[in-house]
Order: structure tokens, then C-alpha cells, then sequence
């Protein structure tokens, strides 16, 4: 063998020891960044929660802590200098940041900032999402473990319920369900576990019985996908292993199964948080959101429609932070399955 030979095959056993082995979730994740739309939408996602994080900062008017009022229906780029209410009648103002704030947006109907309350309404829009997100996630994974690994009567028993729960017009019970919680805003309980949850609810703005709600009705699905990842994984050899050894059957589930279904009830539950967002803004569109003043996109639309031809100012922003928000969550609920699916893999 020359040395050149033997250079060559040197270096070719030396890149081998050098690579890395490649596994499941170094393959999704690859597919993942090869998707540039959903790459963009995990980034605007994440501009969304650091602008709703840090609103704050965003906004003059939090900044200085006035609330001084423009004018209603001003256009966009309306220029307001503010006034100082530390400084003496008829001197000037002491602090520069007061003279010329500009509505980036124009102002409402009311007079109020339309950038203001878009910013601000991110945040409602982002929490109902989470929230609703983990109650759902919470609630139908561990129904349809319990379901798929017990089998049997208790599985019909327990699918069969869900079974009743997806015939029923589950917006309708939404809608049902937020008039019943708004007439027991308008009539607080003197004590006891209504008038905390009352008093919890009003502190939120209104969103906790929006959480509770949408969390609760909507496990359904997620809890089927569970089952049906648990009755494929509870018959491999390392779950049979596990019961020959002894292992409890909590230890099994928690332990076990559900680290294997994780991923593929993750996914899908990213691609529920857009019917969570535009469910949070059709209630409020019609007056069964969240309370006033607290800001969120459906009621925003719902007071700047009547006027679209005359103030269509008003309108634009949050309906159009609402589309994109709900088409990046979709695009990127798809860009993980496709990634995490090992059959729609390239």
C-alpha cells in the first residue's frame, strides 16, 4: 500500500470518527430549519411574545404614565404634544418627551391610541393561546393515556363519553358557557368559591373564564391522538420489559409511554392554538370577551367596523396582527409535523 493510500484512508477513518451520529431529533430538527416558512413564523411568534413582554417600553403613554386623549378618528401619524401636569400653569414644560407623541396608528372612535391597544392586545391574544394550550394538552393527554393503556371496558366507557362531548355544538356551548360566567360578573357573590373566582376574573381583565372555558372543552381531539399513540406504544418490547420487572403501571405511563407520544401531541396542539386565538376574538367581537377596557383585537374590530369607509385606520391593525398571528401559528404547526413525522420526511 502506498502512502498515499494510506493517507487517504486515514484521513476517510479519521472524518468517520469524526461525525456525529444522527438521530431522530437532529433529523426533525434539520427538516425543521429547512423550512423556511416556518422558521419565519416561529421568529414572528417570537417578536409577538417579546413585544407583548415588553410593552411597556413600547408605548409612550405607559412610559410617562399619561392618558391624555387626541381626538376620536384622528389619521394616522396625528401629532399630540401632551401636557405637563408637574409644570405651573402657563410655563413651559420641563420634560422634551411630552412635545410632539405621534399616533403611529391614528386614534379609535374614543380617542385612544390604535397602536397602544393593538400592542396591548397582543398579550390577551398570547395568553389565551398558552394557557388554553396547556389545559388542553394537560387534560386530553392524560384522558387518552389513561384510556389507551387500560383498555378494555374503561377505554369504551371513557371514549365513548367523548364520543357525546363531539356532538355537541361546542361554540354554542362557549357561548353559553361566557353568558352564564358574565351574569355572574354582574352579580357578585358576597363569599365563598364564586365570589374568588369572580374577583380572579375581573382582576384578568375577564380572561380567566375564557381559559376555562376554551381549556376545558377543547381536549377532545388531543385525547384521541393520545389513546391512539398509547395503544401503539403500550405493546412494544421495552413496555413488556418493564412489566416483567415489575414497574407499577403509573410508573409505566408517565415513565414510559408518555415520553414516546409527547412530540406528536405537541404538534398537534400547535396546530389547535389558532382556533384558540380566533375563538378569544370572535367572543369578544360579540361582546363575551374580555371586559373593558381591558384591549383585545376582537373587540377592537368590533368597534372599528361600523366605520370602515370613513376610519378604516382603525380597523387595519388588529385585523391584520390577528391574520398574521393565527397564519404563523398554522405555518408553523405544519412545518412540525412535517418535521417530526417520519413520513412526510424527505
Amino acid at each position: 500500500m502506498t502512502a498515499a493510500t494510506k493517507s487517504a484512508s486515514g484521513s476517510a477513518q479519521a472524518a468517520i470518527l469524526e461525525r456525529k451520529e444522527r438521530s431522530p431529533l437532529g433529523d426533525a430538527v434539520r427538516q425543521l430549519l429547512q423550512n423556511k416558512l416556518a422558521v419565519g413564523s416561529g421568529a414572528f411568534i417570537l417578536f409577538l411574545i417579546f413585544l407583548s413582554v415588553f410593552a411597556d417600553f413600547f408605548n409612550a403613554y405607559a412610559l410617562q404614565g399619561y392618558q391624555d386623549a387626541l381626538g376620536p378618528n384622528q389619521p394616522p401619524y396625528a401629532k399630540q404634544v401632551l401636557q405637563d401636569n408637574n409644570a405651573r400653569p402657563g410655563t413651559a414644560s420641563q420634560n422634551p418627551s411630552l412635545d410632539g407623541f405621534v399616533y403611529w396608528f391614528g386614534a379609535d372612535n374614543l380617542g385612544r391610541d390604535v397602536w397602544t391597544r393593538t400592542l396591548y392586545g397582543t398579550r390577551v391574544s398570547l395568553a389565551v393561546a398558552a394557557v388554553a394550550g396547556a389545559v388542553s394538552l394537560t387534560i386530553g393527554v392524560t384522558y387518552g393515556l389513561i384510556s389507551g393503556y387500560v383498555g378494555g371496558r374503561v377505554d369504551d366507557l371513557m371514549m365513548r363519553i367523548v364520543d357525546f362531548l363531539y356532538g355537541l355544538p361546542l361554540l354554542i356551548v362557549v357561548i353559553l358557557a361566557q353568558v352564564y360566567f358574565k351574569s355572574l360578573d354582574r352579580h357578585s357573590a358576597e363569599s365563598g368559591l364564586a365570589s374568588f373566582l369572580i374577583d380572579l376574573d375581573q382582576s384578568l381583565g375577564g380572561m380567566f373564564f375564557i381559559f376555562v372555558v376554551l381549556g376545558a372543552l377543547s381536549w377532545l381531539s388531543m385525547a384521541r391522538i393520545a389513546r391512539g399513540q398509547t395503544l401503539s406504544i403500550k405493546e412494544k418490547e421495552f413496555v413488556e420489559a418493564a412489566r416483567s420487572l415489575g414497574a407499577t403501571s403509573p410508573r409505566i405511563i408517565f415513565k414510559g409511554i408518555l415520553p414516546n407520544i409527547i412530540g406528536p401531541c405537541l404538534v398537534q396542539e400547535t396546530l389547535q392554538i389558532p382556533g384558540y386565538i380566533l375563538t378569544e376574538a370572535f367572543l369578544s367581537f360579540i361582546g363575551l370577551g374580555v371586559n373593558a377596557p381591558t384591549p383585545s383585537w376582537g373587540i377592537m374590530i368590533n368597534e372599528a367596523f361600523q366605520g370602515l369607509r370613513s376610519n378604516p385606520h382603525a380597523l387595519v391593525p388588529p385585523a391584520v396582527a390577528l391574520t398574521l398571528t393565527v397564519l404563523a401559528f398554522n405555518f408553523l404547526g405544519d412545518g412540525l409535523r412535517d418535521a417530526f413525522d417520519p413520513r412526510l420526511r424527505e
